[in-house]
């Protein structure tokens, strides 16, 4: 079972099971405490007084803060079934999947909180960044993530990622350079469709004396910066 008891002595695995270093979790531990300790007063109506013993009945299956941050950023990195997740943290599916819908919400809140979530609005991005005053160099690309394939036929086709051989769901996402942060998230569209299509779908707004960095599936792609950097397509010799 994961604990981050044993996870703290491996940076490396709980890097790649959290997507945070060890500074980063402690940094955000206590915010994550505060938020948690929020939701449940307000979540939590006026009880009658209690006949059980405090320390009795069943124990949670997240018995810690620790033990709640490290269950949701498991989740949000791996994304694995929540089978998968119950058993990572031993507990059933109907419990991984109580204990989801309960700290997602706690979980954005303490990022918000933090100043580290991404701009959703692509119209109000170029303004997210100039308040945060790093420098403009930054990277444009599509992210996709796997998902359930569809029942609907139908569905099944426009979910269905040619580039990834598999059903997907798709981002456009833009990282300044300096700070790794990623500034902005896009809508989410189905796997099929084009960078460039979600691209200009999203209609991003980029500072104008920014450094623009994309990869070829952004040919064409023609924001307002003061440059763009994009790979070109060698055309083929013909004899």
């Amino acid at each position: 079972m994961l604990t981050y008891a044993t996870l703290q002595k491996n940076p490396k695995k709980l890097l790649a099971l959290t997507g945070l270093a060890r500074r980063e979790f402690d940094e955000l531990l206590p915010v994550f405490g505060q938020a948690l300790a929020e939701a449940a007063a307000s979540a939590s109506p006026k009880r009658k007084k209690r006949l059980r013993a405090p320390g009795g009945g069943r124990k949670p299956g997240l018995p810690s803060v620790e033990a709640k941050l490290l269950f949701i950023l498991v989740y949000t990195k791996t994304y694995p079934v929540q089978v998968v997740q119950g058993e990572m943290f031993g507990m059933s599916q109907n419990s991984a999947c109580d204990w989801i819908h309960a700290l997602l919400p706690v979980l954005r809140e303490s990022l918000d909180r933090l100043g580290v979530l991404p701009e959703r609005d692509g119209a109000q991005a170029a303004g997210a960044a100039r308040r945060r005053g790093e420098p403009a160099d930054l990277i444009v690309d599509g992210v996709e993530r796997r998902r359930q394939r569809p029942k609907d036929p139908t569905e099944q086709v426009i979910h269905y990622s040619g580039k990834k051989k598999t059903h997907s769901d798709k981002n456009v996402i833009v990282v300044n350079t300096a700070s790794r942060r990623v500034s902005y998230l896009s809508p989410t569209l189905p796997g099929a469709a084009h960078d460039k299509a979600l691209a200009d779908f999203a209609k991003i707004q980029y500072p104008h004396h920014a450094t623009l960095r994309s990869d070829s599936g952004f040919i064409g792609y023609a924001p307002g910066v003061r440059q763009h950097l994009q790979p070109k397509k060698n055309l083929r010799s013909t004899r």
